[in-house]
């Protein structure tokens, strides 16, 4: 990675957001923020030719998702799961993903880690460990299997209203940007099933309330309208994957200016390489419910009005499809809509007004691409070679 003070990019055509398109303009980017003049002696990338819209981020991402098997994944050494984390936040910034949210794992460590540049890697906002009830989708037991399960590294079973109160609290306390909570059943767990409404209204409230009083916010893994509509509901204004959801609810979330974060490409993937990686029969059948209709639940929410994210939620060796999850969003909702939500749409739901675009003051996160992505989308998931990522004015080598 080579820093500079002040960089001009020069001569590109720079994204101005959906409504203005590209714009032929220098971009100066000074102390990491895009600035309205350089410093003498900036360093400088001519990009006569080139297309440069802002940093992608990726909202469901999850650095430490090391296997394919629930318990291993939960229990395995930390040492080795921190290493792997770093190996996959590196992976996905030289993919032009300058930003991510993990929401199923991280903490403070691995965040004070990035922060302190020991290793190349997005800018790092995390949950810490996903909320879920007995039997839910963070419970990664068998039914068959006798054995205690109460905290892993992606998610903690926590019953009862005063029991999720001190668990919101703890991971506010530990620097959380939000909270992740199960609220309906899961692909990769094997005793929920996926349409039921998991926690009481008593508790997601309480979630709500503590997450709400302290500036921050809650995300809700949900799959059915009813699970949705429980968690709109009880204060919840995030909604992760959403595949089940029926108009009624799409309605009722634009209502409510709740988000939705698709991630279409988890299906994809699972359904074309999970049974090679050893997931199991129960996790393939309840993918194959949920992987057609992905796409066009995404569109029915842009249509009604549903402000939409971009996440990925690769697990294990999975995580390298995550430019393909770009093309899936693409064809489900348009390239405008799909740049529009991995920019704009993910800075909205994590609350930076600094992140998403390319306008003073913006983070100076830039990816550069050799074609126009309205013309071209491949742009953005093929000729990596002919792609560079600027991130806080750094260009990335």
């Amino acid at each position: 990675m080579v820093a500079h003070e002040s960089l001009v990019i020069s001569g590109g055509q720079v994204w101005g957001g959906r409504e203005r398109g590209f714009e032929e303009r220098d971009l100066v980017i000074v102390n990491g923020v895009v600035a309205d003049r350089a410093a003498p002696g900036s360093a400088q990338i001519d990009a006569a030719g080139r297309w440069i819209v802002p940093g992608l981020s990726d909202a469901h991402f999850h650095a430490y998702s090391s296997s394919m098997n629930g318990l291993e994944a939960e229990l395995g050494p930390l040492s080795y799961v921190a290493l792997n984390a770093s190996r996959r936040l590196e992976s996905a910034l030289r993919r032009g993903f300058t930003t991510v949210r993990d929401v199923a794992g991280g903490d403070i460590g691995l965040q004070r880690a990035v922060n302190d540049g020991l290793f190349p890697s997005p800018r790092y906002l995390y949950t810490g460990a996903a909320l879920s009830q007995t039997g839910g989708h963070g419970d990664p037991r068998s039914a068959h299997v006798d054995v205690c399960f109460t905290h892993g590294h992606m998610c903690e079973v926590v019953d009862g209203v005063d029991a999720v109160r001190l668990a919101v609290r703890e991971r506010l306390r530990t620097g959380a940007h939000a909270i992740k909570v199960m609220t309906s059943g899961g692909v990769f767990t094997l005793t929920d099933p996926l349409p039921i409404p998991q926690y009481s209204a008593e508790e997601l409230r309480a979630i709500s309330d503590e997450a709400a009083r302290r500036g921050s916010y809650v995300t809700a893994h949900a799959y059915s309208s009813e699970a949705v509509m429980h968690s709109i509901e009880n204060g919840i204004r995030c909604i992760e994957h959403g595949n089940l959801i029926d108009r009624s609810a799409a309605d009722e979330m634009a209502r409510r200016g709740a988000y939705l974060v698709p991630t279409l490409v988890t299906y994809d993937a699972m359904g074309r390489r999970g049974a090679q990686l050893g997931l199991n029969e129960v996790s393939l059948a309840k993918n194959a419910q949920v992987l057609s209709s992905g796409k066009d639940a995404a569109a029915m929410a842009l249509e009604a009005g549903v402000h939409l994210g971009f996440g990925t939620d690769l697990m294990g060796d999975l995580e390298d499809e995550q430019l393909r999850g770009i093309q899936l969003q693409v064809e489900a909702i348009g390239v405008v809509e799909a740049l529009h939500s991995m920019t704009v749409g993910n800075a909205e739901i994590f609350g930076d007004a600094a992140l998403g675009h390319l306008g003073l003051s913006a983070y100076g996160d830039a990816l550069l691409l050799s074609a126009n992505p309205l013309e071209e989308p491949s742009a953005f998931w093929e000729h990596g070679e002919h792609k560079q990522v600027v991130q806080g004015g750094r260009l990335i080598d």
